[in-house]
């Protein structure tokens, strides 16, 4: 999924995204770039980043 669309269905994971280092909202690339690519990008394990921000939903 698109980083920007997370973002608008679940604003609410945006404290999990800047927990992460990750500071997403105002980001260019947010608006193309899946949360693979992101955790990527931020040398984060995409499995555990994913883990975090469904941990945050099921909070």
């Amino acid at each position: 999924m698109i980083i920007a669309e997370v973002i608008e269905q679940y604003p609410e994971l945006i404290r999990t995204f800047f927990a992460n280092g990750m500071m997403c909202i105002g980001c260019p690339a947010s608006q193309g770039e899946s949360i693979e690519q992101a955790a990527a990008v931020h040398g984060l394990d995409a499995e555990q980043l994913l883990k975090a921000l469904n941990d945050a939903l099921e909070a």
